[in-house]
């Protein structure tokens, strides 16, 4: 499934030089993680945050978002942004703020081995 590029460079603008910052292809989209831990994504029907469990209902609550439903079952501590909603600054940020106080909890994760 492709991806907007336009919708990736926002993110890209929004994460800014965010120390252990990198790119992977997954969920048929593009991820963006810390230290090996996903912040967010991009895919064809709009953008991804990883807000955790405990502030998904927050996260929700802000107009345009919903549950992460990739594969018809929710997936805990996801939300799922449309489009649209990807577009509004204000609403965007605060997405990008859950889920960087969600992932600066985790530990780094080590690099992967080669196969």
């Amino acid at each position: 499934m492709a991806y907007d590029e336009g919708l990736a460079e926002l993110m890209r603008t929004d994460l800014g030089d965010l120390p252990g910052l990198s790119e992977i292809g997954m969920f048929g989209g593009l991820c963006f993680l810390q230290h090996g831990n996903m912040i967010c994504g991009v895919h064809g029907g709009g953008a991804i945050y990883r807000v955790g469990k405990q502030a998904q209902d927050a996260a929700m609550a802000i107009e345009g978002a919903g549950p992460m439903r990739f594969t018809g079952r929710t997936s805990g501590g996801m939300i799922e942004v449309t489009d649209a909603a990807m577009a509004d600054d204000a609403r965007r940020a605060e997405w990008t703020r859950m889920a960087l106080a969600f992932v600066a909890g985790l530990p780094p994760k080590p690099p992967k081995k080669p196969k």
